[in-house]
C-alpha cells in the first residue's frame, strides 16, 4: 500500500499566492491587436535596468572572484554604502553594523519574523494586507490579527484601533509604507504614533519601506532613526529591486538593533548562506552610480499615476480609495459581487488582469488593486475606457 508524505499542516493550510492564480486566468489565451492584455497585477517597474548597469555585471561576471559566497549579511562596501545611504536619507546615523543585505524584501520580512515571533504569538498586520506577510505568518504558525482602516481614511490605519488588538501574546506591528496593496502613503504622525506605541507596550515594528524612493524628492517619510529607541523597537525592511529594476536579481535590506540582527543572521545562514553576490555588486553599482536615473523614473511614474489617479477621480462608477507609488486601490460598482468575479470578468471580457481585494484579506470583496507602474503612459487611456465600458 502506498503511502503519501504529510505536509506540514500549517503550510498545508496558507493557499497559494494570488499571483500565480490571476495568471491561469489568461493563460494560454490569445489577444486581438486592437485589445491587447495588459497587466495590471504583480509589480514589476514597467522597464529594465540601466543599460549602463547590465555592462558593468556583465564585466564582473568575468572576474573569478565573484562567484563565491559572500558574508552572511552582505559584501561590507554594500553595507555601508546602503547604511550611509539611509544615514543621509532619514537624516541619522546609521552604521553598517544595524544593517543587512538579504535576498529581496520578503527574505527580509521572514527572517525579521523569525527572530521575533514563535508558533502561537501574534502580529498585526493591517488589512488589506501583502499577501506574502499573510502567508509567512500562518505558514510559521503565527496568528495575524487584522487591523482594518477606517472608511474616509484613504486606506491608512489607526494606532488607536491597533492598540485595542494588542494582548500578551502580540510580539510586532507590521507596516507598509508606501502600502501595497492600496498604495497609500501614510503621514509622518501616523508613523511616529506607531512607533511609540510599539515601544510603550515593547513589542517590535516592522515598517516595511520597499517603495520609499516613490515619493516625493526630499520628500522625508518620518524621522524614527532620529529617536535614540529606535534600535530598541525598529526592524526596517527594503528592496532594491524596484528602484533599480532588480526584481530578478532578489537583493533587499533589513535595519535594527545589533542584537536583534545577531539572531537574524544565524537564521540566514541557514536558510541562503548569504545574499546572491551579483544582486550584491547591482545594488552597490546603484547606490554609487544611479540615484538621478532612478529619480527620473519615479518622475515618471508619478505622471501616470496623477493620469490615472485623475481618470479615476471622474469616473462615476469606479471609486479610487487610494494611490501612490506603485498601485491603485479601487472600489468596484457591482454591489453584492465578490471582487474575484469582478477581476476575472475584467480578464475574460476586457483583458484586463488585476488582483481582486478578495485576495488581500477578508472583507475586501468591493476592491480592485491596479499595479499601474507595470504598463507605459499610453495604456493608461485603454485601462480607464475598459475600466468604464466594463459592465456598464
Amino acid at each position: 500500500m502506498q503511502t503519501t508524505v504529510a505536509a506540514n499542516p500549517w503550510l498545508a493550510a496558507v493557499e497559494p499566492s494570488p499571483i500565480g492564480e490571476t495568471r491561469r486566468w489568461v493563460l494560454g489565451r490569445t489577444f486581438p491587436a486592437d485589445r491587447p492584455l495588459i497587466d495590471l497585477s504583480q509589480a514589476v517597474p514597467g522597464y529594465p535596468p540601466a543599460l549602463e548597469l547590465r555592462r558593468h555585471l556583465g564585466e564582473l561576471l568575468l572576474d573569478p572572484t565573484m562567484h563565491g559566497y559572500t558574508p552572511t549579511l552582505g559584501l561590507p562596501a554594500l553595507r555601508e554604502d546602503y547604511a550611509a545611504h539611509l544615514g543621509r536619507f532619514y537624516g541619522a546615523a546609521i552604521t553598517a553594523g544595524e544593517v543587512g543585505i538579504t535576498s529581496g524584501c520578503n527574505q527580509a520580512f521572514c527572517l525579521a519574523l523569525m527572530s521575533l515571533a514563535r508558533a502561537g504569538d501574534q502580529v498585526i498586520l493591517p488589512r488589506p494586507h501583502y499577501f506574502n506577510h499573510d502567508m509567512w505568518i500562518r505558514m510559521q504558525g503565527i496568528e495575524p490579527v487584522a487591523l482594518d482602516f477606517r472608511p474616509g481614511s484613504g486606506a491608512v490605519p489607526d494606532p488607536e484601533d491597533a492598540e485595542k488588538l494588542i494582548g500578551p501574546k502580540t510580539r510586532a506591528i507590521v507596516l507598509i509604507s508606501p502600502n501595497n496593496p492600496t498604495g497609500a502613503v501614510y503621514p509622518r504622525e501616523t508613523i511616529h504614533a506607531f512607533h511609540e506605541l510599539a515601544r510603550r507596550r515593547g513589542i517590535a515594528l516592522i515598517l516595511d519601506e520597499t517603495y520609499k524612493d516613490f515619493l516625493g524628492e526630499g520628500e522625508r517619510p518620518h524621522e524614527l532613526f532620529g529617536d535614540p529607541s529606535w534600535r530598541g523597537t525598529l526592524v526596517h525592511l527594503y528592496s532594491f529591486s524596484k528602484v533599480f529594476a532588480l526584481t530578478g536579481y532578489r537583493v533587499g535590506g533589513i535595519t535594527t538593533g545589533s542584537a536583534l540582527l545577531a539572531q537574524i543572521e544565524k537564521a540566514m545562514d541557514c536558510v541562503s548562506i548569504c545574499p546572491p553576490r551579483l544582486g550584491q555588486e547591482a545594488a552597490l553599482y546603484g547606490l554609487r552610480n544611479l540615484l538621478p536615473w532612478a529619480r527620473r523614473n519615479t518622475e515618471g511614474l508619478k505622471a501616470r499615476a496623477d493620469l490615472l489617479g485623475g481618470g479615476l477621480k471622474r469616473s462615476n462608477r469606479w471609486r479610487l480609495v487610494s494611490i501612490g507609488a506603485y498601485f491603485a486601490y479601487v472600489e468596484h460598482p457591482f454591489a453584492g459581487r465578490r471582487s474575484t468575479d469582478v477581476s476575472k470578468r475584467l480578464a475574460d471580457e476586457e483583458n484586463l488582469l488585476t488582483i481582486p481585494g478578495d485576495m488581500f484579506g477578508a472583507g475586501q470583496e468591493r476592491f480592485v488593486r491596479l499595479a499601474f507602474a507595470n504598463v507605459a503612459d499610453d495604456k493608461i487611456p485603454a485601462v480607464l475606457e475598459r475600466l468604464e465600458r466594463f459592465g456598464a
